[in-house]
Order: structure tokens, then sequence, then C-alpha cells
């Protein structure tokens, strides 16, 4: 049976309400472990580690997040409370909460605050475009293997619900463990990791320890690997093989080879993930895929409103089909959202899809495949029609080599092959990233 995706921790009286919380914690997917004291829950934390921890305001949260910063946990908190008082909630998140859920819980909005926080899938994968149907075959492929895999692709294109799908597909269970690259002290990162014994630092009270051995049968998804400090890269590649290690997967928005070349990324690191390199393409290049997720997204936002299924027009299709979705699969669920919340009624029109500083998508919309489109092809060489496909394609993709190859349905080689004769040719070229 497969693992958990997520491991959470719940602090509080052990019966009530925060006993029904747990069990919809655990409906919803979570692996859930209890303490009814701070002192219990920081202990559970150094030895079990958690993605997400639940707490009572009634008991001393602001003490509790002060503990978690002097022992250096980067775990996410969420405050609740039966009848809490407005002022109890608002220190909660003035002293670092990040989200109040009010007892007797909702059984969606314990689900959605998970969600939110630890990455919890809201349902299925979908879409139908060959691309990303052969990544997720091959994800799901490999899920029953123990060897590293690298997810690539830009931000938002759902690298970690593919690393969630290849956990799930596995055969040993356990649970799954994301650990952020980005945006984390590297000394914070390494206890995350790796732990501690206890006397790392003046504040440390106790031995604590990492992902690399509390999620041992289970899977350490590490975020924008790129970024990990060279000491952390050098430990990391000698434990990957070490007896009982958990499953490794992690994620990359830039080509890594790229920083092997410039010297900020280990070449046999890097040779231990290349295995097995699944590579997500962007939003705007998947084409039908686009109002499937629409409608998928839209349809679950409108659910949790009390809300009926919206319907999704042809014209309000083709303008999400034109965009250029920077933000890829991420920013289509915020401007679901945002468009669910905008619309009066079932239909959600052309006039609710929005990006987050209120402007139209329909002023931003630059893609289209019609009539006029095709006969501006006419005339034109084979070698032109490539070469501007290639560069365009390129330039959509920010640089990534790697993902413009996966788009365009040639390897790696004959992309960079293609670009040096085009730089010879003194033609510009989008810089890798």
């Amino acid at each position: 049976m497969a693992g958990s995706i997520v491991r959470m921790l719940l602090v509080g009286p052990a019966d009530g309400a925060f006993h029904v919380a747990a069990g919809m914690a655990r409906d919803a997917g979570a692996e859930v472990a209890t303490a009814t004291t701070v002192e219990a829950a920081l202990a559970c934390l150094r030895e079990q580690g958690a993605a997400l921890v639940m707490i009572d305001v009634a008991t001393d949260v602001c003490g509790f997040l002060a503990d978690l910063a002097a022992e250096r946990f980067a775990v996410p908190v969420i405050a609740c409370g039966i009848d809490a008082s407005a002022a109890r909630a608002v220190a909660a998140i003035r002293a670092g909460a990040r989200d109040y859920v009010p007892l007797p819980p909702d059984r969606e909005l314990i689900a959605a605050a998970i969600r939110e926080i630890a990455a919890l899938p809201a349902g299925p994968l979908i879409g139908a475009h060959p691309a990303f149907l052969r990544a997720l075959d091959f994800a799901r492929a490999m899920g029953a293997s123990h060897a590293p895999i690298l997810l690539t692709g830009e931000r938002g294109t759902g690298k970690e619900r593919v690393a969630q799908a290849i956990h799930q597909a596995g055969r040993g269970g356990g649970t799954f463990v994301t650990i952020e690259c980005a945006g984390v002290a590297p000394d914070i990162l390494e206890y995350e990791l790796f732990g501690h014994d206890g006397t790392a630092f003046p504040m440390a009270r106790a031995q604590r320890r990492g992902a690399m051995t509390t999620a041992r049968g289970g899977t350490v998804f590490l975020r924008d690997i790129e970024v990990l400090p060279a000491a952390l890269q050098a430990r990391l590649l000698g434990a990957i093989d070490e007896a009982g290690a958990p499953r490794m997967i992690a994620s990359a928005r830039r080509a890594l080879e790229a920083l092997v070349d410039a010297g900020r990324f280990r070449a046999d690191l890097l040779a231990r993930f290349a295995l097995a390199t699944i590579i997500l393409p962007p939003l705007r290049a998947r084409g039908g895929d686009i109002p499937l997720l629409a409608r998928s997204f839209a349809t679950s936002f409108a659910a949790s409103e009390g809300r009926p299924a919206p319907t999704l027009s042809d014209q309000t299709c083709r303008l999400l089909a034109g965009y250029g979705w920077p933000g890829n699969i991420a920013e289509l669920q915020d401007v679901m959202h945002r468009a669910v919340l905008l619309s009066a009624g079932p239909d959600l029109s052309p006039d609710a899809l929005v990006l987050a500083d209120g402007s139209r998508i329909a002023a931003t919309a630059t893609r289209g495949n019609g009539p006029a489109e095709m006969d501006a092809l006419v005339g034109r060489t084979v070698e032109d029609v490539e070469r501007d496909l290639i560069l365009l394609t390129l330039e959509r993709c920010r640089g990534n080599r790697t993902s413009a190859s996966q788009i365009l349905g040639i390897s790696v080689r004959t992309m960079r092959n293609k670009l040096k004769t085009f730089v010879e040719a003194g033609i510009a070229v989008t810089p890798a990233v």
C-alpha cells in the first residue's frame, strides 16, 4: 500500500473537536501524530519531524513558535481553537502561524488548509497532452524502483504533484517529506535533512533526527535542488546510497548541466539523478489540457463555496488557451479561483478571467491558431519556419533548452546543435537559464 503524502502533528487535547480534526486530517491523506503539550510536541518533532503542525490556541502558541525558531525548525504552523477570541487568533498569526482554523472543524476547511500549506493533492492529475502523459507514465513506471529521480520544468508545472504520484506508485509505502531548498538558511536546511546531535548551536536542546532518517522507507522530495549549497551536495551524495536511505526525488527549474559547467553543481550528484530525468512541459504547450484543468479547478472552488458546478463558454476557453501562462498550472488555478469568486452566476464569463493585479486575461492573450496565422507560413522555406519555431519556443521557455526540446519533440543534443548553427549565423538566441 502506498504511503501517506504528508505527516502532521496536532498539538492540543486528545479528545473532543481536536480528535475529530485528527480523523479528518487522516481522511484527507495525512499521517497524524498527536501531542497534548508543547514539550511533547517539540520532542515529537525532534524524533519524527512533520510537514505541518496544528496547535490549539488555548496552549502557549506564541511560546511554541518561539521554541521552533530557537531550535531552528522550518515547519509551518496552523492555529485552531473552539470559540477562540479574535485576540487569540490574531496573536497566533502575528507570532508566525500561517493560518487560523476554527473548531469544531469543517471537513473541507481542514483539507483545504492542509492542501494550501502542505501541498496535499486536491485530486487526480489531469491532462491528455502526449508530452504530459509520457512524462506521467514514465514517472509512475519508475515508482516501483528506488532510483533517484529528477523532475525538471518551469515554476508551477506540477513537479511536486508528480513526485507525490511517484511516491504513491511505489511499493515501499512510508511517508513523503518535502524539503525546501530555496529561501532556507544553509544551517537550517542541513538540520532539516540530516538532523544534529544536540550540540550544533547554543539553543539546541536535544538531538534531532533529519528527514534522511525520519523518512526511511518513504520518499524525500528536494524542491529546487539547484540551489542546494555545495557542502550539502557532497553530504547528500554520500547519503543517497546508504543502506535504508529514503527514495530521493528532486526538482529543478534550471538546467543542472549548465550549473555543472559553471562549477555550481556537482557532476557526480547530477549523474546519480541522470538515470531518470522527467521533463514536465509548460502549460502553454499542453493545448487542450488548459480547459480540462480550468473546468476541474472551477468545479472544485465552486463546491467549496457551496455553488453549483460552473460552465465555461467557448469564448472563455479560447481566452484561456490563448494566454501564455508564465506561472503555469499554479497561475491557472488562481485565475479560476478568482473567476468563481467574481462570477454572479454559474457561467464564468471572459470578464471574470483576471490576473492577480486585476487586469483581464483578454488584454494579455498572445497566441492564436487561426487561418491567418497559417497563411503567414505560405512562401517561406521549411528551414526558416523551423528556425523561427525553435527560437520562439525557446523564448517562451525562457531559455530552458530541456523544456523547449521536449515541446518540439527533439533531443537536447539536436537543440544545442541547431542553436550553435544559429549563433554562428549571427542570429540572436535566448540565453540559457
